[in-house]
């Protein structure tokens, strides 16, 4: 069975980044291993190819990036855990939206070791919070981008960020929807630990028979 190999990049520039997931798509070939980066990016909104700047409802010092991603605007900081993922859905005979659902599978899975729950939203993609003050608001979001069967960027994962950048945007496109991360919960955790963990989640959605959450 076909193990992604993990990368472990750390704090790097969003754009250099997205620059090295497009050529790494652009030429890999059927026999290219699988890779799941771990990054973490200075502050930066981006937005989804279909997305619309009207989201973005204030101006502010933190560069707006255009990307060719699914989804529409969201924000990346420091504290937030960012997969991105060089799979080939060929290789596993599976469909995108099969692995969009194992992808929160395992959002869902790495809140429930934290002990917050998390639950999918129909026909809003990414993880939001099950009960509570916080119910319905969004803790994970997700943007892919599909060539020649195989995917690259991936998800965000909030752990312990400065949340504020979030009130300048309609975040993934929806007005006043509230966002959070793990320390709202009162959770500590390192952000490598928690990087590691969704790592391993990711890999073992990816190898399993069916959606293990």
């Amino acid at each position: 069975m076909n193990t992604p190999h993990i990368k472990r990049l750390g704090l790097v520039d969003y754009l250099p980044t997205e620059t090295a997931m497009k050529n790494f798509t652009a030429t890999r070939d059927a026999e290219t291993p699988d890779e799941l980066w771990l990054v973490e990016h200075p502050p930066v909104f981006t937005l989804g190819q279909a997305g619309l700047e009207a989201h973005l409802l204030h101006a502010t010092q933190i560069p707006l990036v255009k990307t060719e991603r699914g989804g529409q605007i969201t924000y990346h900081g420091p504290g937030q855990v960012v997969v991105y993922m060089m799979l080939d859905l060929k290789r596993r005979s599976m469909m995108i939206r099969e692995w969009v659902r194992r992808i929160e599978g395992a959002i869902i899975l790495t809140l429930a070791h934290y002990g917050i729950q998390g639950v999918r939203k129909d026909g809003a993609p990414g993880i939001y919070v099950g009960q509570g003050i916080h119910e319905g608001a969004k803790i994970a979001a997700l943007g892919l981008k599909i060539k020649r069967s195989c995917t690259y960027h991936g998800l965000s994962f909030n752990v312990d960020m400065d949340l504020a950048p979030f009130l300048h945007i309609n975040p993934c496109g929806y007005v006043g929807l509230e966002t959070v991360d793990m320390k709202t919960f009162g959770v500590q955790a390192e952000w490598a630990e928690v990087a590691e963990l969704l790592a391993q989640h990711l890999i073992a959605q990816w190898q399993a028979d069916e959606s293990l959450a």
